[in-house]
């Protein structure tokens, strides 16, 4: 079996992460995330005895959890989980889940799986870890989240120095996710995305919200040299002329991507056999049925 590649610098994505918290977080997409998996989890018309939060940064999720009353035992799972959470802590890799089989009701992570080597892997570890029946949502960075600050370095990197760098993290695509979940076994699969617009008044402001958020440049092939002056000026002039509002405010786009997923149960829906409907779409119309050898009017 062939190793997953190596995308991510996992050990400098923890140290970035550690250095944010310790110099003041920008928290205000996970708090926002956290706000909505509270609400989507409301609807849920079932209680959890056990429930994993796996790898969000801060504890903003895990006090909504709590606070909504539906999880009798929430555990926090991160390679840097800390007792100062209201749940437990276990300290492990969101990609080695030191879970049984069919032993979790609940797993739930926000803004961390993004930055997950093997996806497709953990997703899998995810399900065989939930009971049957149990639920996996998660909120993950979507593919177009900053395509203005990638486009931006791209022009200005071509015109200076002649080539392209990876300066912002890829990030999976919706559709791709989908079928990862399907590819992971899970059952009744959702996928869907909200898109936020946040203004600043310069790139500069930007890219100091992201260090804020542990969330800059950790891909394993980035460039490791220090950025140039004269491509960073015309990234900013860049940014600027394309993407800026009437006010002169610019604009940077997040793409919050949502996954359900249910572990498979025989009481879940499933679809009915082609051919099994007790009734004809033409007559549930009120049409007349055309063959696929007849053309309409004749």
């Amino acid at each position: 079996m062939s190793e997953s590649p190596t995308i991510f610098d996992r050990k400098l994505l923890r140290a970035r992460q550690r250095r944010a918290r310790m110099s003041g977080a920008a928290t205000f997409l996970l708090d926002r995330v956290a706000e909505e998996m509270g609400e989507r989890l409301s609807v849920v018309v079932r209680s959890f005895d056990c429930a994993v939060d796996l790898g969000t940064p801060t504890e903003a999720l895990r006090r909504v959890l709590v606070a909504g009353g539906k999880i009798a035992t929430l555990v926090a799972v991160s390679p840097a989980a800390t007792a100062e959470a209201p749940a437990l802590a276990v300290a492990a890799d969101e990609e080695a889940l030191p879970f049984a089989d069919a032993s979790l009701d609940l797993v739930v992570s926000a803004l961390a799986l993004q930055f997950v080597n093997d996806l497709p892997g953990a997703l899998i570890q995810i399900r065989r870890a939930l009971k049957p029946d149990g639920l996996l949502l998660a909120a993950m960075i979507g593919g177009d989240s900053l395509n203005e600050l990638r486009e931006a370095f791209a022009e200005a990197e071509s015109e200076v120095e002649g080539g392209l760098s990876p300066r912002v993290s890829p990030f999976a695509d919706i559709r791709d996710l989908g079928a990862l979940l399907q590819r992971a076994g899970f059952a009744l699969p959702v996928v869907d995305s909200d898109r936020l617009t946040v203004r600043y008044d310069n790139p500069l402001a930007l890219m100091r919200d992201l260090r804020a958020m542990g969330a800059t440049n950790v891909l394993t092939q980035r460039r490791r040299t220090p950025l140039r002056r004269a491509t960073l000026q015309r990234m900013l002039e860049t940014y600027a002329r394309r993407f800026a509002d009437a006010d002169g405010r610019l604009r940077a786009t997040f793409e919050i991507v949502w996954l359900t997923g249910w572990a498979p149960h025989e009481s879940q829906q499933k679809p009915l056999k082609p051919g099994s409907a007790a009734q004809r779409l033409a007559d549930a119309l009120g049409a007349r049925e055309i063959s696929a050898g007849e053309k309409p009017g004749a």
